[in-house]
Order: C-alpha cells, then structure tokens, then sequence
C-alpha cells in the first residue's frame, strides 16, 4: 500500500520547504522537493485516494517523547493511566514514540518486569515504545548486568519523587556512574534541601490559608535543583558517564551545561513543555494543578529555559507526562501528588510559540526562521524529533528520510482549537490547559505508515 503525502511544507533537519513523501507499507519510500521532475509520475501513478492534499500544511517527524509515565505496570486496576489510554491521547497530540518511566507498580527494575511491560504494551500501545529501567540502592549489579540494547536509559531518582525510587548511597552512586554501559537520565533534586524546607512549611502552614501550591517553588527551590545537578554533572565528568538531566527547571542549573553539538556532549538536558509555558504566577488560578517536581518556577527561569533551548544548552523537550485522578489533585497541598497530563497538548503547546496565528516562512533551498516574533520551528523539531532519536540511539525514526519508519504528523496551522474537558482522552479526564485555545491542529498522524490508530511497534535502541 502506497500514500503520498503531497505538496506539505516540510520542517526537517533544519530546513523548511515545500514537498511530497511517499510512504510504502511501514516505511518513508521517498521525500520530493516541489521541483523534483520524478515527483509528477508517481503521483499520476496513483489513485486520488492514495494521496493526502497537504498544500498548507506542516509535516514533521512524529515526536519522539522520552519521559513518560503512563501508570501503568501491569496492575488490574490503575485510576490514574494506563497504556492504553494515554497512549491514545498520544497520538491524538502528534507523538508516535515513547519511552516510559520506572516508577509504576512494580516498579521496572528488572528484567522481569520490563518484560512484563512489553507485553503490555505489545498489547495496548497505540505509539511504538520503550521504557527505562530504574536504578535503586540496591540493583545497581543486577542492572549493570543486563544487555544494554534491551532498554533506553537507566532511571535515577536524585530526589523522592512519585514512586519513591531516591538513590543516596555514594558508594552505589559511584558505582553505577563508573560502570554504566547506558545513558543515564536523572530526576535532580537535593533530598536535604527539600525536606528541610518542606518542614518548615508544614510547620508554618499545615492547615492554614498558606497552604497552597505557591509553597512548591520554595519547597523544591533553586538551590535543590542546582545542588543536585551540580553533584550529579561532576560524578559525570569524573567518570566520563554519558548523563542527561531530565525536566530542568531553573536558569541557574544552565551554567552547569555546554552548547556543543550533540554528537561531541556526554552531559546533556531535558526541558518540559510545562516549565516552558507556565511560570510560579499561574499557581493562584491553577494551583495544584501545574504542582509537580521539579517546580514551576518564576519568569525569569521560564525565558531562560526558552533563551537556552535555541543555543543549545537544551537538547530535548519531554513531557513528564504524569497523571494523577483529579479528586487528588484537589486535596490540599501538602497531600496532593505532584504531577501534570500533557502529552496530547505538548505539541500544539511548542507550535503556539513557533507559529501562533501568525505566518511562517517557507524557504526551499536552505532553512529559515520564522519571524523574530515567534519561535524557530526547525528548532522545536529538532529538541522533539530529531535529538531524542539520536540521544536514545532510537534507529531508523526522528527524521523524514528515505528508508526510516514512516512516523509522521501533520499539522493545521492557522485554525483555533479550545481544549475541552470533552477532547481529553487521559484517563484521568483533566487538563491545566482547559479553556486554552490554541492555532493549530493536528490533522492526521501516521505511526509505521499507519493513520487508522495501529502499527505500534518496539522501539529498537542501539547505543
């Protein structure tokens, strides 16, 4: 079976130009520029029902999002997500691959269980997959042991997050930073530094009218996150361990990082689409709704995430989609989980700021911006598509190329769509983002060549 995707406007490897792809079976059999004299005969070659009108339109590799939690380890009963669910919402938001997080029930860190996993996921995936395995206290051998290809990073709880997975043993830290064969993703906080703060604050406003989610920047304040980064970043450089700081949050912890090319970086970053789009002003409408860890921060962080993400002290954006049943979020803050649902909007979230209403430029010979006034849109393809496939050494996705997996979305620009409570498909059933209106859509996705809502498949990892 053939599709042609026909006449789009192609945001890929750092360019942006009009052009067709040819999609045979699972794969991306061709990409044509407007003026390729051999685009003409295939299109006439095939029936109208095989080609998809893309004039106006953005193609873009589907996005690749490497930091997820779905929920769901294996239980029968799980009310906050399960693959099934929030792999649909997914999709429905343009992203075809994930890769999902330890911290479930049980917990991966084994093979055993990561096993189990696949098969769930073979099972109710509607995006290809691949999970981390988590480090603890105590399987760092077992873990070091496993063949590294099976997985796609180890997971390392630098501070007590959902799941308490902490590791704070220095000698198993050490350790595992030595020898670890595999990227190692890390949640930084310093444990010392928010428990200390959290004290104070429970002393000082458990059961009073303080007690919000305004607490949560100074709880899980700068100096936690840029402690624990500074630490993790020189046990790193000692050993020459290939280290990514997942859901960085504050414009301090930039220092610690360099702009080099990916290819030449063993320390990279990860930024949310969250910390890039709401800062610690919008806790008193939404308040425990955008609390999760680290925190949201102020505005001078938010436009240093955004600053740092163009010059490349950023490589990958990632959700840290997390979902938590909405009757929790509501209790009040000391007892509320921390956590946002964002991966159906993480998209159309990075596209309100590249495109808006707005125009976009189109240029086929080379790539170029937008205008000043928005944000690069081949940038945002690369931190969404291209660096995680090449960070996670995710073969053959990411990119629009002849031969790769045909994992693709196209997007509407220049249309107004509201998030509703009714187009959520998170099990969870709500959203911060309720009300929000943003000016694009996204119109058709295709996962291994497929748009119907199949063909997920594994993942494959060989670095």
């Amino acid at each position: 079976m053939k599709t042609l995707i026909h006449n789009a406007t192609i945001v890929n490897e750092g360019r942006i130009f009009v052009g067709s792809v040819l999609i045979e079976a699972d794969r991306i059999a061709e990409v044509f520029e407007a003026a390729d004299p051999r685009l003409r005969p295939v299109a006439e070659g095939l029936p109208s029902a095989a080609i998809v009108d893309a004039q106006g339109m953005i193609l873009i590799p589907g996005v690749i999002d490497t930091h997820v939690h779905f929920r769901d380890g294996g239980q029968s009963e799980n009310p906050a997500g399960t693959f099934y669910s929030e792999s649909r919402a997914a999709r429905a938001g343009g992203v075809t691959s994930v890769v999902d997080m330890p911290n479930t029930k049980p917990q991966t860190t084994t093979l055993e269980t990561l096993e189990a996993k696949e098969a769930l996921a073979a099972r109710d995936s509607a995006v290809n997959y691949g999970f981390m395995l988590g480090a603890t206290n105590d399987n760092i051998d077992a873990l070091l042991a496993l063949e590294p290809t099976r997985y796609a990073a180890i997971k390392l709880f630098l501070g007590s997050s959902t799941g308490n997975m902490l590791v704070n043993d220095p000698e198993q830290l050490d350790h595992l930073f030595r020898d670890a064969r595999k990227l190692i993703v890390a949640h930084c906080e310093e444990e010392r530094v928010v428990q200390a703060n959290l004290a104070n604050a429970k002393r000082e406003y458990q059961g009073t009218d303080g007690e919000t989610a305004a607490l949560h920047p100074k709880i899980r304040n700068n100096e936690a996150c840029f402690l624990s980064t500074y630490h993790a970043i020189e046990r790193a450089r000692r050993y020459g361990t290939r280290f990514h700081v997942a859901h960085i949050s504050t414009a301090t912890e930039l220092s610690l990082l360099s702009n080099f090319d990916l290819d030449k970086k063993h320390i990279t970053a990860e930024v949310t689409p969250n910390h890039l789009w709401f800062d610690d002003r919008d806790y008193a409408e939404l308040g425990n709704l955008i609390k999760c860890n680290p925190a949201i921060k102020t505005p001078d962080d938010r436009l240093a995430l955004w600053a740092a993400l163009e010059d490349g002290l950023i490589d990958t954006i990632a959700t840290d989609h997390a979902p938590h049943p909405l009757e929790a979020k509501q209790r009040p803050y000391f007892d509320a989980p921390s956590g946002i649902p964002s991966i159906q909007h993480s998209l159309q979230m990075m596209l309100e700021v590249a495109v808006g209403s707005g125009q976009w430029v189109v240029d086929s010979t080379r790539g170029q911006a937008p205008p000043t006034t928005h944000y690069p849109l081949p940038t945002i393809v690369q931190k969404m598509c291209h660096n995680p496939a090449l960070l996670f050494g995710i073969k053959g996705r990411g990119f629009i190329r002849k031969g790769y997996q045909a994992d693709l979305v196209l997007v509407r620009p220049g249309v107004e769509e509201t998030v509703t409570r009714e187009s959520l498909l998170y099990k969870c059933g709500w959203s911060p983002l309720e009300g929000q209106t943003f000016h694009s859509r996204i119109e058709r996705v295709w996962v291994n060549g497929n748009d119907t809502g199949g063909g997920a498949e594994a993942l494959r990892f060989d670095r």
